[in-house]
Formats: C-alpha cells, sequence, structure tokens
C-alpha cells in the first residue's frame, strides 16, 4: 500500500527524480529566511482586452506556537487586478499536488498571466521556457494566490526541529499548515471579507476539502467554493492489488485514447464502454478467475474497446492496469504512452525488454522548462531573487511523506456541502488521464446525495489528460466552467 502511495506521489505519482553527478545534498533549499515581499506593476495586452493588475510576491512566516521561533517559509505569487474593490473582488488561492510540487504547473499551465505552451515539441527538457501572454488567464474574473507549500518551489523549513519538519509531510500536518498560510495571507493582505476560492489539481485537489473543512472548523474562515482539477478523492480506490475497481475505471479512458478523443465532446462517444465498466464489467470480475469461458469473453471484450492484441488481453484476464496498456499500446513502434495523457507517446529506451523504466513522455519532460521559466519570471518580472534551486517536483518530500490510513476526502466534501448550501464545487478531468481516470470521479461522487440543486457539484470531462489544460480548447472550457461558479451564479 506504502509503495503505491509512493509510486502516485508527485502529481500522484513521480518517476525519479534524478541529482546532478556528484551532488549528495538533499534537494531542499537553504535555511535561511526568504526575501523581503516584492511588489511590482504589470499590463497585460491581449488582442481583446488589456489588463492592469499589480503582482505582490512574498513569503508567509510559520512560527511554533508556543515559543514564536521561525519554522518555515512559505512562498505566494499573488496577482491582484487594479481598480476592484476588494471586499467584493474574489480571491482564489491555487495549489498543486504531488505531495512535493509547486504551484507553477497551475500558474504557467492555466490560471496566470503568463503561460508556457506545454503541448507538441514544447514536450522536451530542452525546450525554450519562454512564456506567452495568457488570454486564458483567471485574472478577469478573480484574484490569484499561488501557494508553493513547504519544500516546493523556494519555500523553506527553517526550524532545524526534525519532528517540526515532519510535521508538514503528513496529510493533517499539510492541512493544518496550510490552513494557516490562508488565514495569516487574508490577515495581512486585507482581504478577510472577499469572496474566497480553493483551486488544486491532482493532490492539491485532494487538499481541497479537507483545506475548506479545516478552514471553517479552526481558523473562522468559510470558503464560497472549490475547483478541483484531476483529483484523487480516494486513494483506496487507486490501492490494493485485489481491488477490481481500478480496472473499470480505467477502461474509459484507455478506450478515449484507442479512439483518439480529444474534443469537448469525447465523453459522448464512451457511453457504450461506461455502460459495460459500471455493469457487467465489474460482475463479471467478481466472479472471479476459476472460469476459463467466462475469462475468454471478457478478455475479448476488453480488446474490442482498448485495441490491445486480444491474446495480451487473455494472459492478463480481461484485467488491464494502466502500465501494460501505456507499454503495450505503442510497442511495436518502440513506443511509450504517458500516464498523464495517454494520447501522448516518447521513446521507450528499452523497447525489446519485457519490462522498461523510463520517464514520463509528459511529467518528465516538462519539469525543466517550468522550473526554468518560474525562475526567469521571479527574476524579470517579479523582481524577487532567490539564489537557491527552485523546486518544481520534490522528491525527498514524497518520501518522507506520512499517509496513515488510506485517505480519501469524500467524507469531507459530502461534510462541506452539508453544512454550506452556497458551496458549489467543479471537478474537472481529461479524457485520457491515467493517473487519476475520470471513471473513478463519477463512480464516487454518484454516491454524494444532492444535496439541494444538483449543480452545486457538477463533473466536467473535457479532451486532455491529467494537466487537461494542455490543449487550447479544454483550457478555454475549464476558465468558462470556473468563472459561471466564481462569479456567474
Amino acid at each position: 500500500m506504502r509503495a503505491l502511495r509512493s509510486v502516485l506521489a508527485l502529481f500522484l505519482f513521480c518517476a525519479a527524480l534524478p541529482l546532478a553527478a556528484q551532488d549528495h545534498e538533499k534537494p531542499t533549499t537553504p535555511p535561511n529566511p526568504l526575501p523581503a515581499p516584492s511588489v511590482t506593476s504589470h499590463q497585460l495586452q491581449l488582442s481583446d482586452r488589456t489588463i492592469h493588475f499589480t503582482a505582490k510576491t512574498g513569503a508567509i512566516r510559520l512560527s511554533d506556537a508556543k515559543t514564536g521561533a521561525p519554522v518555515a517559509d512559505v512562498a505566494y505569487i499573488a496577482f491582484l487586478k487594479d481598480g476592484e474593490d476588494p471586499a467584493k473582488r474574489p480571491l482564489t488561492f491555487v495549489f498543486n499536488g504531488g505531495p512535493g510540487a509547486s504551484s507553477a504547473w497551475l500558474n504557467l499551465g492555466a490560471l496566470g498571466p503568463w503561460r508556457l505552451p506545454i503541448v507538441g515539441s514544447a514536450l522536451a527538457p530542452s525546450a525554450q521556457p519562454v512564456t506567452v501572454d495568457n488570454a486564458d488567464t483567471w485574472l478577469d474574473f478573480t484574484d490569484l494566490v499561488f501557494i508553493d507549500p513547504p519544500d516546493t518551489g523556494y519555500s523553506r523549513i527553517l526550524s532545524k526541529d526534525e519532528s517540526a519538519a515532519k510535521s508538514f509531510f503528513s496529510v493533517s500536518g499539510d492541512i493544518n499548515a496550510l490552513a494557516v498560510v490562508l488565514r495569516k495571507w487574508l490577515v495581512e493582505n486585507k482581504r478577510i471579507a472577499s469572496p474566497k476560492f480553493i483551486v488544486g489539481e491532482s493532490y492539491g485537489g485532494f487538499r481541497g476539502p479537507k483545506l475548506a473543512r479545516r478552514l471553517t472548523e479552526s481558523e473562522g474562515i468559510g470558503i464560497d467554493g472549490m475547483v478541483l482539477v484531476s483529483p484523487v478523492l480516494d486513494f483506496a480506490w487507486f490501492e490494493g492489488t485485489n481491488n477490481l475497481l481500478t480496472y473499470a475505471t480505467h477502461l474509459p479512458s484507455f478506450t478515449a485514447t484507442t479512439r483518439g478523443l480529444s474534443g469537448l465532446d469525447g465523453r459522448e462517444k464512451l457511453a457504450d464502454v461506461e455502460a459495460y465498466a459500471s455493469g457487467p464489467y465489474i460482475v463479471d470480475l467478481l466472479r472471479g478467475e476459476r472460469d476459463p469461458a467466462l475469462l475468454d469473453e471478457v478478455s475479448k471484450k476488453v480488446a474490442s474497446f482498448i485495441g490491445l492484441d486480444p491474446n495480451f488481453v487473455q494472459r492478463l484476464g480481461g484485467r488491464v492496469d494502466g502500465s501494460s496498456f501505456e507499454r503495450e499500446r505503442a510497442r511495436a513502434a518502440g513506443r511509450v504512452a504517458s500516464a498523464y495523457d495517454s494520447l501522448v507517446t516518447g521513446y521507450d529506451p528499452n523497447p525489446h525488454s519485457e519490462r522498461s523504466e523510463y520517464s514520463d513522455p509528459v511529467l518528465d519532460a516538462l519539469r525543466a522548462p517550468l522550473a526554468s521559466a518560474m525562475v526567469n519570471i521571479y527574476e524579470t518580472k517579479l523582481n524577487w531573487f532567490v539564489d537557491a534551486r527552485y523546486e518544481v517536483l520534490n522528491e525527498d518530500v514524497s518520501h518522507k511523506w506520512e499517509w496513515g490510513s488510506p485517505p480519501e476526502v469524500i467524507s469531507d466534501l459530502k461534510e462541506d456541502l452539508a453544512l454550506d448550501p452556497n458551496l458549489h464545487v467543479l471537478i474537472a478531468h481529461g479524457l485520457t488521464d491515467e493517473v487519476t481516470p475520470y471513471f473513478g470521479t463519477q463512480l464516487l461522487i454518484n454516491q454524494i446525495p444532492p444535496m439541494g440543486d444538483p449543480d452545486r457539484l457538477r463533473l466536467a470531462v473535457y479532451g486532455g489528460g491529467h494537466m487537461v489544460y494542455a490543449l487550447d480548447r479544454s483550457r478555454a472550457a475549464l476558465r468558462a466552467d470556473a468563472q459561471k461558479l466564481i462569479v456567474g451564479r
């Protein structure tokens, strides 16, 4: 169980992050405090509008409640549209996942004023980290505060007390710390009266419902809405060799890949496989592996959906896992599919081996361009220089993480919705994401009663993978749905 959580870590799972040759230090930032805040003015000149905004870059200091000793500096970037009434202007706090990921992914991929293209030739470590003005920025309808949890981005742990540092690397400790960060930012910036929203991706989406609940119960702060992008809602649904639901929840995404679906209407073309996956397939899986005729029937049906060699599918008993699909889909061409978007493939360094260790052609290809682009923005646009490595994905955090029992947020989400009838939640997924398949989320939220307006909790499925905003049409659709949730009600 713990081993699988390590696989899911860093955007729910992380390939190994190699250190530079002869670099044996831990991949964390130095212990000295972060610089004083920097405030800069900007103008975003787009084809149809001009946005004037202020950027505030700094850190929230977390201190020991008893001694007042510094414990951590948590870095943030706030983009605040000029000329707005702070009391009425929506304010959105943004997190990525991992654990161990900085907020660069949502910042430069979708929401912020500057965007780094992350498709096609841009999916390479050598891709130029050149950003463009983001016509799909959310600044039109909400101010944005991007948060990097301790030991991600430039955020750093200051305390030399190992127990203090360890407290950040657990499900509850992480939520407790981030709740304090949000409260302190709101108070320091006089935004406590603003309508407040949370956006989280992957494990950041897992954080959302727990963070909203913690803010309400312990910090005296209510949240108006959440946008959860490619979240995992219940880790038990992803763990365990005997969990048959994993095969059923992945089957529609495998099929979407085989059918080459990347448009906004892709899910409409998956009604047949969804009906099979949620009914006959689960029933047949529960009947077990002792009936050869049944296994043959199931294997043929699964192979007809996902396009793999029927003999290969039959050897797996009709139980095709993500890694097998990603490896076999393009094996004949010597390529492997990305778990983050199985429509994207890269070269397999060991194409003739039964098994292969390879870097993910989406996640690993984006690390260097994203990190370099963030450093460039900090130095040239935000005037905030930190003499340290920018941790876009910190493997050390994921290795240290204390998970406890299989964590889930369905219970928190139910409590959030039941307590506040004004709370609205949008969950967004990509069709061809094999890390957090959309159909798993669909089956989970089906277990949540409507509690009034059923649209208070809505699942939107777009073309694309885990970073669904990589595709232009999906990014624009996500923005439109988010705008409706934040200001359109």
